[in-house]
């Protein structure tokens, strides 16, 4: 059904902040394994880490917020045929051992191999034009309907790691909830925090992200640099926040948030992914008031088919979040501008066309 070419085009990372379009053999699968022609892939902060920081080997192909169409499938690969346009998850759990059981998913062994690559050493793949689909990973992927784009699929994967990260919160309706920064992560967060009742403080420094802010469900929108904010989201609390989630990678707003939240209240840690930095607290709060730290970090996939259908019904609209779309060749420019994004960038994709 599909003409397949031997080889084609990837952006390989070869060093620090060094991303070079490559030509590469299409990768080979096996007889229990997919591969998919991809359609967009999304730029996560994750990868720019490790590009920006060196944080891994070279030569990698990064990319992991994937969507595209199966062109091949392995004999023994079962529930896919060829033309299935596919949103993919790249680490999937075994759901058996120590860590699963205690549902710490992302602390899994198998979960921490990546199941996608387009060459190298397994790191996602999807900035390149084909990548193989691992049978490990082959739960997490999810069929894409008909009236949903490859840039919606494309979304499941960072909508899953947010979803995860407000159950972990345990809220009851009705709470009230400061969420610090209105990036596409932030802003997924004020949405589903809105859909599952809860009272939403949105801040950033950006006055249009604010605005998006209002549409996606915050109650109240604040600039986060005003001298007098923590007096303002009191007065919105009517005493003090229930939680917060830190979507921006501040230790300041870390401290001050602590001293906002009410006994019993928790503080949810979504950008902090730099190992080896350290912070003060004032640990009394932790251990006197009862306010919990909790952190929380990529997917979890037994939540795969709840995020579908909030994607996909649009009841989580991602459409608006998307804002830049570059070519293949240009992976490099939309790195820079994911980690350095102008006032009216959020989520930026890689595209290779299609629908």
């Amino acid at each position: 059904m599909f003409d397949i070419p031997k080889s084609m085009r990837a952006v390989v990372y070869r060093g620090l902040n060094d991303l070079r379009v490559e030509t590469l053999p299409v990768p080979r699968i096996k007889d229990d394994e997919l591969l998919v022609k991809v359609g967009v892939c999304g730029v996560c902060p994750t990868d720019i880490k490790k590009i920006q920081f060196g944080t891994v080997t070279p030569p990698r192909v990064f990319g992991h917020e994937t969507a595209g169409t199966v062109v091949r499938v392995g004999k023994r690969a079962r529930g896919f045929k060829e033309g299935d346009r596919v949103a993919l998850h790249h680490h999937v759990p075994c759901l058996h051992c120590h860590h699963c059981r205690h549902r710490a998913f992302a602390q899994c062994a198998q979960y921490k191999r990546t199941g996608i690559t387009a060459g190298f050493k397994p790191a996602g793949g999807g900035y390149a034009e084909y990548v193989r689909v691992m049978n490990f990973v082959l739960p997490g992927v999810v069929k894409i309907p008909a009236r949903n784009s490859f840039e919606e699929g494309a979304m499941l994967e960072p909508v899953n790691t947010v979803l995860k990260a407000v159950r972990r919160l345990s809220l009851l309706r009705g709470d009230t909830v400061h969420v610090a920064g209105q990036g596409p992560i932030g802003l997924m967060f004020t949405r589903l925090l809105q859909l599952e009742g809860m009272r939403v403080i949105a801040t950033d420094l950006i006055p249009s992200r604010l605005k998006i802010a209002r549409k996606f469900g915050a109650r109240w929108v604040a600039d986060g640099r005003n001298q007098r904010l923590g007096n303002t989201i009191l007065t919105w609390a009517k005493e003090r926040l229930d939680a917060t989630v830190v979507a921006v990678p501040s230790d300041a707003v870390v401290r001050e948030n602590l001293v906002w939240l009410r006994g019993g209240g928790k503080l949810l840690l979504f950008a902090h992914t730099r190992r080896g930095l350290a912070t003060e607290l004032e640990l009394a709060s932790v251990c006197v008031d009862e306010k919990d730290i909790i952190g929380s970090y990529s997917s979890d996939v037994t939540l795969q088919d709840e995020v579908a259908r909030l994607v996909f019904s649009r009841k989580l609209d991602v459409r608006p979040l998307l804002t830049h779309r570059f070519p293949l060749e240009k992976t490099a420019h939309a790195v820079k501008l994911a980690a350095n994004p102008s006032a009216d960038a959020l989520k930026v994709l890689v595209y290779q066309g299609g629908t």
